[in-house]
């Protein structure tokens, strides 16, 4: 069996992660491969809202990574010409503990130099007069957060790193063996220093053993997205409301969040049920990104469920109000969680590294914990 071609780096899996250590390898000049088992990557990379969400993660380290990842972005969507819209985030208040929560958590960011402001109901409007004004107590904005449609980038990346740094592609390659220095797929082989294995959940079929025990958890999600809102409508920020509060980590910190939970869920406890928690954001198309749930240990259901997209609509409207909404698409994506780590970096074998386990963080820390990562695996 013949060598195909010999590379510094082959990074496995072209999905966002993947394509971020593609980037970080190939600016430091280096010759990079890269592999996808499709014709193009399907899978947690394209079936998620492409929310560049640093709010959503705790202060210190991870915020740090995703500001840093986020400054990588901005230079990538600049150079790349792929759509982006710099529209900062809203939370939104529509009860006492959902407004007390937002309070502690504007405190917390703004003693640590974050740029965020609380907005009263009438500010919140001018800000986003799609936001629904019956019973808004108090919003958060941050101007930190971005919008990019993730199908778009997806197909965009690999072109422009082909283009502008002579990234290598292999889609439709099933890698079927990793022993540095060689790379098989089948009859085909490469030669490369070392190797990246970014492929999210499918990662058991390449190192087994290191995976058995690694301490991931698959999740399930529904998400939506409608037909372009009419006459050229925009929504604005990216919208979130008191759902969200109880979901990401960056609120554990607040005094009020305990009772915020309880109160959720002793009258609707099919929000914890399912997992639901409801965002929004607005392509470049004008269509809107719905969601979502997080159904926990699921082993490839393929079933969706009706009363999730019905929940999560239902409350959609309690905050935001968007002429004629009308659902296109619906779908379901697959991902994996580390149970007690925000990321799983593992070193199966001599020369590979495994980058995995960030659960829905893998927009938001994607370019920043791959530099993170290179750097120290090259000993920068």
């Amino acid at each position: 069996m013949s060598t195909r071609g010999f590379y510094d780096d082959a990074v496995v899996g072209a999905g966002i992660i993947g394509l971020a250590h593609a980037y970080q390898l190939a600016r430091r000049g280096r010759r990079v491969i890269v592999f996808e088992r499709n014709v193009r990557a399907v899978g947690a990379s394209v079936r998620n809202f492409g929310m560049l969400w640093p709010i959503g993660q705790p202060l210190g380290f991870r915020r740090a990574i995703a500001q840093k990842s986020l400054l990588f972005w901005l230079e990538v969507l600049s150079a790349s010409g792929l759509w982006c819209e710099r529209a900062g985030s809203l939370h939104l208040a529509y009860r006492d503990d959902e407004a007390q929560v937002i309070q502690e958590f504007a405190r917390e960011c703004l003693l640590n130099g974050e740029n965020v402001k609380l907005l009263n109901p009438c500010e919140v409007l001018a800000c986003a007069s799609a936001v629904n004004a019956d019973g808004l107590e108090l919003g958060l904005f941050s101007p930190s957060e971005v919008c990019v449609d993730p199908r778009e980038i997806i197909t965009g990346l690999p072109q422009w790193l082909s283009r502008s740094f002579g990234v290598v592609f292999e889609f439709g390659r099933a890698i079927t063996s990793v022993e540095v220095p060689f790379i098989l797929s089948g009859n085909s082989k490469w030669s490369a220093s070392r190797v990246w294995v970014c492929s999210g959940d499918e990662l058991g079929l390449l190192f087994p053993a290191a995976m058995q025990d690694a301490g991931l958890v698959r999740c399930k999600l529904q998400m939506m997205r409608s037909q372009p809102v009419e006459n050229d409508w925009r929504m604005g920020p990216l919208l979130a409301a008191g759902l969200t509060l109880r979901h990401y980590e960056s609120f554990q910190n607040s005094p009020s969040l305990a009772a915020l939970k309880d109160r959720i869920a002793r009258e609707s406890p099919w929000f914890d049920r399912f997992g639901i928690h409801v965002m929004v954001c607005q392509n470049g198309l004008g269509e809107l990104t719905i969601g979502d749930s997080h159904e926990y240990g699921l082993v490839d259901e393929p079933f969706d469920k009706t009363q999730i997209d019905e929940l999560i609509l239902s409350y959609l409207r309690t905050f935001l109000k968007a002429p004629a909404l009308r659902i296109a698409s619906r779908w379901h994506g697959v991902y994996v969680k580390h149970q007690r780590d925000p990321f799983l970096i593992l070193h199966p074998a001599p020369g590979t590294t495994v980058v995995t386990g960030l659960g829905g963080a893998g927009m938001t820390l994607s370019f920043g914990l791959a530099e993170a990562v290179i750097s120290q695996e090259l000993g920068e």
